[in-house]
C-alpha cells in the first residue's frame, strides 16, 4: 500500500498554504537543522550586468515548488519505474540569508554562513539564487568540509562562462564566480556545459580556464556527443558540486532570466545528465541562480526551476539508497 494520505490526511492542495520549498518544514532555528536537503534562499541580484530581478528568484522557484507537493507518499516515475522523494528523504526549507542591499560582501558572508550551517548539520545544501555571484559564497563555505572529506569537482549548466578574473575593480559579480572557484585548493577540476553565442568571457578566460582544469562544451557539443559520452568526461567516483544558471536553457521555455540567450538546452538535455550524474559520484551541493520572474508572465521558468531541482535531488538519493543496498 502507497504511504500516502488522500485518505485520512489533508489533500493540501498547491494552492492551500505557505509556500515553504516543497511545502516542506520550515527550520527557523540555524542550529536545529535535521535533514538530509536543506534549501537555502538566497535573494541577493546586485552582481548581475544588465537586468535584474533574480532576488524575486527563491519566492518564485519556492511557489512554483508547490505544484509538485501535494500527496504524502513520493513521486512514482514509470519510466525508472521508482519512487523519488519518499519520506525517508527529510527536506527542510531554512528560509532564506539575509540581504544588505549595496554590500556585497556581508551578503555574500550571511550565504556563505547558511550554506556552512546546513553542511555543519550534515545535510546537502540546496540554494536557490539570486544572480550567479551567489555560488561564490556557496563554494566558500565549503573549505572545512573538503579538508575532511576531499575535494569537489564543479559541474556548471549554464550560457556562460563565468570566468572573468577582475574587470574595473569587480572580482564578485556574476560573471566571476567561475573563477573565484578555480582558485580554491579544493577544487579539483571543472566540467562547464551549455557555454555558447557571444560571452561575457574573452577569449583569455576560456584559454585560462583550460589551462586550470576545465572542460568547455557548447549545447550543439553536448548534443553531439551524447549524454554518455559527456558523463564519460566527467570525473568518476568524484564529489560533485553542481552549479545551475537557468540561463543554460533556452528562452523558449526559460525566458525568466537577466541575460537570455538562444540556443540552449531542453529540459531532457539537462535531466539526463543530471541524472546520469547522481549515478556517476556524490553530489554534495547544489545551486539554482538567475531565475528572474518578471520576465515571463507565464510563470514556467520557475516551474522549470523546481521541477528540475525536486527530480535531481529525487535522482540523488535514490541512487545513494541503491548504493548502499548494493554494498
Amino acid at each position: 500500500m502507497s504511504d500516502h494520505g488522500y485518505e485520512a490526511g489533508r489533500l493540501n492542495l498547491p494552492f492551500v498554504g505557505i509556500s515553504t520549498f516543497g511545502k516542506k518544514e520550515y527550520v527557523s532555528d540555524w542550529d536545529k537543522i535535521e535533514a538530509d536537503v536543506a534549501i537555502l534562499g538566497a535573494p541577493y541580484d546586485f552582481g548581475c550586468q544588465f537586468r535584474p530581478g533574480a532576488r524575486f528568484g527563491p519566492r518564485a522557484v519556492r511557489e512554483a515548488s508547490t505544484l509538485f507537493s501535494f500527496g504524502h507518499a513520493g513521486a512514482y516515475d514509470h519510466e525508472d519505474d521508482a519512487t523519488y522523494l519518499g519520506s525517508d528523504v527529510r527536506i527542510v526549507d531554512i528560509g532564506d540569508a539575509d540581504i544588505i542591499h549595496t554590500k556585497t560582501r556581508e551578503s555574500h558572508a550571511n550565504i556563505e554562513y547558511g550554506v556552512k550551517k546546513i553542511l555543519d548539520a550534515g545535510a546537502m545544501p540546496v540554494t536557490i539564487g539570486g544572480d550567479h555571484s551567489v555560488n561564490i559564497p556557496c563554494i566558500n563555505a565549503f573549505a572545512e568540509d573538503c579538508a575532511e572529506n576531499g575535494p569537489l569537482h564543479v559541474v556548471q549548466i549554464d550560457a556562460h562562462l563565468d570566468f572573468v578574473d577582475e574587470r574595473h575593480g569587480v572580482t564578485v559579480g556574476h560573471g566571476n564566480p567561475m573563477r573565484r572557484a578555480i582558485e580554491k585548493d579544493y577544487v579539483t577540476g571543472m566540467t562547464q556545459l551549455g557555454i555558447r553565442n557571444v560571452s561575457s568571457t574573452a577569449k583569455e578566460g576560456y584559454d585560462d580556464a583550460r589551462a586550470r582544469g576545465s572542460d568547455i562544451l557548447s549545447v550543439r557539443q553536448v548534443r553531439k556527443l551524447g549524454t554518455a559520452a559527456v558523463l564519460d568526461r566527467i570525473p568518476q567516483g568524484a564529489r560533485y558540486y553542481v552549479t545551475i544558471d537557468i540561463d543554460a536553457f533556452c528562452p523558449s521555455i526559460a525566458p525568466g532570466t537577466g541575460t537570455p540567450s538562444h540556443g540552449g538546452f531542453q529540459y531532457y538535455d539537462v535531466l539526463e545528465i543530471l541524472q546520469g550524474l547522481s549515478k556517476r559520484g556524490d553530489v554534495v551541493g547544489i545551486d539554482l541562480v538567475e531565475v528572474a520572474p518578471a520576465y515571463d508572465p507565464s510563470e514556467s521558468t520557475q516551474i522549470l526551476a523546481a521541477q528540475l531541482l525536486l527530480n535531481f535531488i529525487g535522482f540523488i538519493f535514490h541512487n545513494r539508497q541503491e548504493a548502499l543496498a548494493r554494498d
